[in-house]
């Protein structure tokens, strides 16, 4: 089978960066990572850095996209964006010697021999969009990524429901995130439907989408201070124990790439 791959370069709140690649094209999506983070994760992962062909945005939060110009400088790529959040993230988008190119949630952007395809989120960014990715050969293998999201809407349960690999937030521990430190609006818009989700609403979202042929799942946007490694791992494979699922568990961490997944 061809070479279809994945991993998630770093997540977290100190920046978002994940990969996508077949023989032919390497794509990254966001860029809230260095180039220096970018470019050790990339040979971690036995890649010549120089290699990419895109840089797909999600949202404007300084987390995914603060570093899109340092990227665009060094790696001379065109970068995909919605047209709202170019305009809300405007400031890291300066001197880019690159093409910009706008999409639409909905559209389908065929980059390389990759059919990415936005659809909106419910996070609370101008226009966030999560992503499915498949060959423009489509063999049955498809992968999403999700990682900023408040809720799991219809919309966002239709389109994920046959993928083969999903990378998934799984962002809190709501007693930690309870319990914490943070301020209590802060605490608020984690847990609202614009925030983020939380080890058990993961879960959620992985009972109403399990199937045979899903193959992995990469747990993503681990908070720091209101997550365990553990905890979101336990969560996650207990369940998938639970319904004798053979899907693979994958952490994704703020300073170490995951292995690259086949899609």
């Amino acid at each position: 089978m061809s070479i279809f791959q994945t991993a998630a370069l770093a997540s977290g709140s100190k920046g978002n960066s994940f990969l996508v690649r077949t023989k032919e094209t390497k794509l990254l999506f966001d860029a809230g990572l260095s180039w220096k983070q970018t470019e050790n994760a990339l040979l971690q992962l036995s890649l010549a850095p120089g290699r990419v062909e895109g840089i797909v945005i999600s949202h404007e939060h300084s987390d995914h996209v603060r570093n899109v110009g340092v990227l665009a400088r060094k790696l001379k790529v065109p970068i995909f964006v919605t047209e709202p959040t170019f305009h809300a993230s405007e400031k890291y988008f300066q001197n880019i010697p690159s093409e910009v190119i706008f999409f639409r949630p909905g559209d389908y952007l065929e980059i390389g021999d990759l059919v990415v395809h936005p659809f909106p989120s419910s996070h609370d960014a101008v226009d966030a969009c999560n992503f499915t990715i498949k060959k423009a050969d489509f063999d049955g293998r498809k992968l999403a990524i999700a990682t900023d999201l408040g809720y799991s809407t219809k919309l966002f349960l239709q389109e994920i429901s046959n993928v083969t690999t999903i990378i998934l937030e799984s962002n809190h521990d709501v007693s930690m995130l309870m319990d914490g430190e943070y301020p209590w609006h802060l605490k608020q818009r984690i847990k609202s439907i614009n925030g983020h989700l939380s080890n058990d609403q993961a879960v959620g979202v992985m009972s109403q989408i399990a199937h045979e042929q899903l193959n992995n799942v990469i747990l993503a946007h681990l908070s720091e201070e209101n997550n365990n490694p553990q905890k979101a791992l336990q969560t996650m494979t207990q369940y998938l124990s639970s319904i004798n699922a053979q899907t693979k568990v994958y952490l994704s961490r703020q300073d170490k790439c995951t292995p690259l997944v086949n899609v």
